[in-house]
């Protein structure tokens, strides 16, 4: 279980949201937090720390009038560590190849490879040719609906007709090195964690799974650890010290084992 931190960018700064909340139209979303510093800011955090693996989320559509400043953003966080994040958010074949040579370590994808709520090989095949499986991570955040977990797309607004199980996670296994699966109706909220979500996750294991999604507290990571079975690892974003929350990041690590991790 490690700590995989996060870059959220709406609007063209660096934000923590409510998830559920987050509209296209309008481009409005419920802040719990807006950055004074850019991404690059965060990026550069990181790097001196050594924590590798964060993702960086664009989180404008891409015909937004703020997506060109939110794009710049990404950009600038990826320029200042490469290698060392992962970007998703409107992401295709026709601009994976950018972000990769950007300094993007893999691309995240939801709504090219499920489109129109279902999972279109055609599609997530000719992203892998683009990006081959070992850079790419496939976003399977999920909402509740009618006792099972249905990925969302659109930037978590649309329910999808593919439910989260053991068996789509094996067939998805084969395309992905990585997935990241955000809690959707708790991210933002830092009340808690999604258990029979987490649950099913940890008695998973094939590839890496990132979890996010209502963690804030020690508590609440660890109960992650324990009904995870400590094979998830956690990003934590409302919550965090660095985004105006209450946990420290240092502390954090500390409790997750990677007390080696130095202070700038």
């Amino acid at each position: 279980m490690k700590f995989r931190p996060c870059i959220d960018i709406h609007n063209g700064k660096v934000k923590q949201i409510v998830g559920g909340s987050l509209k296209d139209a309008g481009d409005i979303a419920v802040e719990n937090f807006v950055s004074r510093q850019d991404a690059a800011f965060y990026a550069n955090l990181y790097q001196r720390r050594k924590i590798a693996g964060g993702h960086v989320i664009l989180l404008n559509a891409r015909d937004s009038s703020y997506y060109k400043e939110t794009k710049r953003q990404a950009m600038l966080a990826l320029a200042a560590y490469p290698g060392g994040l992962q970007v998703g958010g409107g992401i295709s074949p026709e601009n994976a190849a950018d972000f990769l040579h950007a300094g993007a370590s893999h691309v995240i994808v939801t709504s090219w490879v499920f489109k129109d709520g279902i999972l279109n090989y055609r599609n997530l095949e000719e992203l892998c040719d683009v990006t081959g499986r070992e850079r790419l991570v496939l976003d399977l955040s999920c909402r509740k609906r009618d006792g099972a977990y249905y990925i969302v797309t659109d930037r978590w607004q649309k329910f999808t007709d593919e439910r989260i199980t053991e068996h789509l996670l094996d067939i998805l296994s084969s395309y992905a090195d990585e997935f990241l699966i955000h809690a959707v109706d708790v991210e933002g909220k830092a009340s808690g964690i999604e258990r029979e979500l987490v649950e099913l996750l940890g008695g998973w294991h094939r590839i890496p799974i990132t979890y996010a999604g209502g963690v804030g507290s020690f508590t609440h990571l660890e109960q992650l650890k324990e009904w995870g079975q400590g094979y998830l690892d956690v990003t934590i974003g409302s919550a965090l010290d660095i985004f105006g929350g209450s946990l420290k990041m240092e502390e954090v690590l500390a409790f997750l084992g990677e007390e080696k991790i130095a202070a700038p």
